[in-house]
């Protein structure tokens, strides 16, 4: 969600490398592209639905009046929708019980639209007060790990909950300390998203000539280097860049 279409395309377009299409959902819409295959969309209606500039995961349903049935009976809210777009689909924009914010979409998926080891997002990352109980209601809203053909797997591994799809972590849930009411938006319930990104440290760089802003310090685990950044708007994202492990390059003399 956005304020300006054209601004942010041309933020992302100069940071992450996307271009851009026109998306069936009407001109406030545009579609973000890398390689040939969407990565992401865009919609400028932040100023019209009243709502925060972010990036918003959308889980693809069979059914989204449904699944905001099933928000509903688990304590999540229902903020807007569900709503028909033109061109077919429809969607409602949700939170879980914490407060986290997603968006549900019932209706036509591109055949290349992906998370994890392809261009971008890199992986979804949900940040909440009890990864566990998050996954039940996860799971039972979208549901997850139900074996039917081209639903997700889930495992806990090293205090996370991780989302897998074919074999392939597309998402983390994580415990940790976040205040629902808490008045900075890093430190609230929340999806956040990670893009991934050949040069981290010139993406960074565009970032900043561009407006944005850092919001934490480059860190390292050993196999990506990442920071979190907003948007001139605000909105919240990660970068992240794979690095070679050690040793990986070059042997003994």
């Amino acid at each position: 969600m956005a304020r300006d279409l054209e601004a942010s395309q041309r933020f992302y377009g100069t940071v992450v490398g996307w271009t851009f299409r026109r998306a069936r959902l009407g001109s406030a819409f545009s579609v973000a592209v890398l390689d040939g295959v969407p990565v992401a969309g865009i919609g400028a209606l932040a100023t019209d639905l009243a709502v925060a500039v972010a990036w918003t995961p959308y889980f693809a349903v069979d059914d989204v009046d449904v699944a905001a049935s099933r928000i509903r009976e688990r304590s999540g809210t229902v903020a807007v929708g569900p709503v028909s777009f033109p061109g077919g689909g429809r969607a409602a924009l949700v939170a879980d019980v914490d407060g986290a914010v997603f968006g549900v979409w019932q209706g036509p998926v591109s055949a290349g639209w992906r998370v994890g080891l392809g261009p971008a997002p890199a992986w979804l990352e949900l940040r909440t007060r009890n990864a566990f109980d998050a996954a039940l209601f996860y799971g039972e809203v979208l549901e997850w790990a139900t074996g039917r053909p081209g639903c997700c797997e889930v495992s806990y591994e090293e205090e996370q909950v991780v989302l897998r799809q074919g074999g392939e972590p597309v998402a983390r849930l994580d415990s940790g300390p976040v205040e629902p009411g808490g008045y900075m938006p890093h430190t609230r319930p929340r999806w956040h998203v990670h893009f991934r990104v050949a040069d981290l440290d010139s993406a960074v760089e565009a970032a900043l000539d561009l407006g944005g802003r850092t919001v934490s310090v480059i860190t390292c685990d050993g196999t990506e280097r990442s920071i979190m950044l907003r948007d001139p708007d605000g909105a919240l994202f990660t970068l992240t860049e794979r690095v070679a492990p050690p040793g990986a390059e070059g042997g003994a003399a």
